[in-house]
């Protein structure tokens, strides 16, 4: 077989360019320290590091988000922190305030005090982040959640939602709890509160003071049930309970529920009140449609709200006790209220233990994406990335290649039979 001189120039070119193009390849691979700088160097490998990488980029973004998160808990943490000592500070004043040895005066420093304290709550329930968004508002963040009325009365504008934030791929945690949950709830099985007012709503016109509640039964038919004591008159009252639409004598049958003799003005002996497996002492002398509740202090009759316990506390302080019903009125408030702040202060305690738990957890989530990323580098190594002693023994080997092409080129086109002619 003729070959021609065209052929064997372009087949030296070709096995030239070949082993340059090869030689270029490996230098390239050298100098960015991976092996598939191409997809084309291996189409799997690249196809498979483009979904690690993806997952890298989304696994870098909750991160992102668990920071955002664990900053927002920890200013909540703080304010709640904030928040149960104000409870603690308004209960020992009450407690300072409930003394019989006080002056009218002496109670009006304290309420004095007292309304310190109680502002300090409300600019801590209207808190923002660092974004200017109101932490306890829910998703209603551009305004204050708290904010009083008319009547001088705090109500909560926000709404009852949560704020949450995906902080992986299979947790989305509530970053911001909402003003109902701090300032008006309380944790459950708190148990009953009492109150003493008219069923109309009124203050209670006689100077009946209560003692209590004791739980005597948790096992009683009736027991979690809201009941009310009502007078008819100084000498009498009925226990009512409530039906879902109006208050119902509790057992029209029942001597001790129904008519019953009211003797706790007698002798100085205060009398015992009992239903649903729950008792209250009652003594002084009452007035017609006087009432005292026992319900539930998270129940639909009497529902929990720090700031309106504030004010009532406040409110009767700054009243003068200068007649048996006041102070009676004066007693019965504070001893209701001091209830409600122990409910308010586990509550909020309660709370900050959930946000705490929360960031704890947001510790383990990102140790948890820490390993996830180092494994994913890993892949990616064993990918694309370059085995440079491998990569520099096939670099010399190349570089032989190139010379032996380029020597058989040049040997080659000596070949000629004009030399010996």
């Amino acid at each position: 077989m003729r070959i021609s001189t065209v052929t064997m120039f372009e087949q030296s070119t070709a096995s030239m360019n070949r082993q340059q193009s090869d030689l270029m390849r490996v230098s390239q691979q050298i100098a960015s320290g991976r092996r598939v700088v191409n997809p084309s160097d291996d189409p799997q490998a690249a196809s498979r590091a483009i979904g690690v990488d993806q997952a890298k980029a989304v696994t870098e973004q909750f991160s992102d988000s668990r920071v955002s998160a664990r900053n927002s808990l920890s200013q909540t943490e703080s304010i709640i922190n904030s928040v149960s000592d104000a409870i603690t500070s308004a209960k020992g004043l009450l407690i300072q305030a409930s003394s019989d040895t006080l002056t009218n005066e002496n109670r009006e420093s304290i309420a004095s005090e007292l309304k310190g304290v109680y502002e300090t709550l409300i600019g801590q329930a209207n808190s923002t982040d660092g974004n200017g968004r109101y932490l306890f508002g829910g998703y209603k963040d551009s305004q204050p959640p708290f904010a009083k009325d008319g009547n001088g009365s705090v109500q909560y504008k926000g709404d009852s939602n949560v704020r949450e934030q995906r902080v992986d791929a299979t947790r989305l945690m509530p970053v911001a709890d909402n003003g109902e949950t701090i300032f008006k709830s309380v944790p459950s099985g708190a148990g009953y509160v009492v109150e003493a007012k008219q069923k109309s709503g009124d203050l209670n016109e006689g100077d009946v003071t209560f003692r209590g509640p004791q739980i005597n039964s948790v096992n009683d038919a009736n027991y979690g049930a809201d009941f009310r004591i009502t007078f008819t008159s100084d000498s009498e009252f009925n226990v009512e309970t409530f039906d879902g639409n109006d208050w119902v004598l509790a057992d029209p049958a029942d001597p001790t529920l129904t008519g019953v003799e009211y003797t706790g003005n007698q002798d100085g002996t205060a009398q015992q009140v009992s239903f649903g497996g729950v008792s209250v002492n009652l003594e002084g002398t009452p007035a017609a449609d006087d009432s005292i509740l026992v319900a539930q202090a998270d129940g639909e009759q009497r529902k929990p709200d720090l700031f309106r316990t504030m004010e009532e506390a406040i409110r009767v302080l700054e009243s003068p006790a200068d007649n048996a019903t006041k102070k009676a009125e004066m007693r019965n408030t504070l001893n209701t209220a001091m209830r409600d702040l122990d409910n308010s202060l586990d509550n909020v305690l309660t709370v900050r233990a959930s946000a705490g738990a929360r960031l704890n957890e947001l510790d383990v989530i990102d140790a948890v994406g820490s390993n996830r990323m180092l494994n994913y580098d890993q892949t990616l190594s064993d990918l694309v990335d370059l085995d440079y002693a491998e990569a520099i023994s096939e670099y010399s080997l190349r570089q032989i290649g190139m010379q032996a092409a380029q020597k058989a080129f040049v040997d080659i086109k000596g070949l000629s039979l004009f030399n010996y002619m």
